[in-house]
């Protein structure tokens, strides 16, 4: 791509990709940054692009938006997070475990099976004599059934 196309394809791309960071990013400062960053990136390698630019620069954009919130993201050291989450995670795994021990004893097995004995869905699908789509199926009907008794239980 020559100087020139890429000005012009930047030029009518712009506004997609303030539009793209800003979905990621809100209405900050950062958006533009990003977008300069994003074509900047484009521009390095504008000799071996090819027109339409448009995916290539959305995607690159997005990397980017989602880039700026990772390192933006505050974390808590270990410690804290272990301090804080240790005494309810008896009382929790207890509550989870009695909610398991309700459902049907097909999804009771999968659930076990899978989360407690770190098995792969072929071999589940072989132990129980049930096709590997039954058992995911089974498997992702089993961990809404939990949640969502869980989640009643902290609004009731």
């Amino acid at each position: 791509m020559t100087t020139e196309e890429f000005k012009q394809e930047a030029q009518n791309i712009r506004l997609r990709l303030i539009n793209q960071a800003r979905r990621y990013l809100g209405d900050t400062d950062e958006v533009e940054d990003v977008v300069q960053d994003a074509l900047l990136r484009l521009w390095q390698m504008h000799m071996e692009l090819q027109q339409p630019m448009l995916p290539l620069a959305l995607v690159v954009t997005r990397n980017l938006a989602i880039d700026r919130l990772r390192r933006h993201q505050q974390t808590q050291p270990l410690e804290t997070v272990m301090a804080t989450s240790e005494p309810d995670s008896d009382e929790r795994s207890a509550r989870i475990l009695a909610i398991i021990d309700t459902l049907s004893p097909m999804l009771q097995t999968v659930l076990r099976l899978r989360h407690m004995e770190g098995m792969e869905m072929s071999d589940i699908a072989e132990l129980t004599g049930s096709s590997e789509v039954a058992v995911r199926k089974a498997l992702s009907r089993a961990r809404m059934a939990v949640r969502e008794r869980y989640f009643k239980k902290d609004e009731g």
